[in-house]
């Protein structure tokens, strides 16, 4: 059987059987396909597309990066236009901080409510009126401007200290149409009541 590795002389029985013999002819092999080839792209194209890309790449990033950073200005410069110290004649006097906005066309200072509280006031000039709320109250108030009499911050600081002061008794009832007021004075007395003063 030279088939199997076996000498003539061992005694080996070596005998094939026809039909398993005309099976193996009739199959035929397997056919292997070659796989796929992917164009070959010359080295220069490939890193010039590789360039192209990275060009593209940088150029968006770069015009997010400023798109984004136009936006931020815009709406700093929008919403608060001047931001300042006010100090007391001859520096005396407790410094107020003022921020205006000219789109909503509004005042706001940061002024003292008793010895170790603050309180915001309002000038919203579009509107004409006046908002005040003070941190230690759980309450806002307002009170309408005239026209070609501005009171002064003292005088319409005091006027809302004293207002607060007072109890405002069951007889005060709270604003309930908020859509006269302002954006600025809406959200600064967004989770409290509001009451005319």
């Amino acid at each position: 059987c030279p088939g199997l590795g076996l000498a003539e002389g061992t005694g080996a029985h070596c005998e094939m059987d026809d039909s398993s013999k005309e099976a193996l002819m009739e199959e035929a092999p397997p056919r292997y396909t070659e796989s796929p080839r992917l164009p070959c792209i010359p080295h220069e194209l490939k890193s010039l597309l590789l360039m192209v890309v990275l060009v593209l790449v940088a150029l968006v990033v770069v015009n997010v990066t400023f798109l984004l950073l136009g936006l931020h200005l815009s709406e700093s410069h929008a919403e608060t236009v001047l931001r300042m110290t006010i100090h007391g004649l001859d520096g005396e006097g407790t410094p107020q901080q003022l921020a205006m906005s000219k789109k909503e066309r509004t005042g706001t200072f940061a002024v003292r409510d008793g010895p170790n509280a603050t309180a915001t006031l309002v000038y919203d000039y579009g509107k004409l009126l006046v908002g005040y709320r003070s941190w230690r109250h759980r309450a806002c108030l307002i009170t309408r401007l005239d026209k070609d009499n501005f009171p002064g911050l003292d005088a319409a600081t005091e006027s809302f200290q004293r207002r607060q002061d007072e109890d405002m008794g069951d007889k005060a009832v709270p604003l309930a149409d908020r859509s006269i007021l302002g954006t600025t004075i809406n959200i600064l007395c967004s989770t409290v009541p509001v009451f005319w003063a």
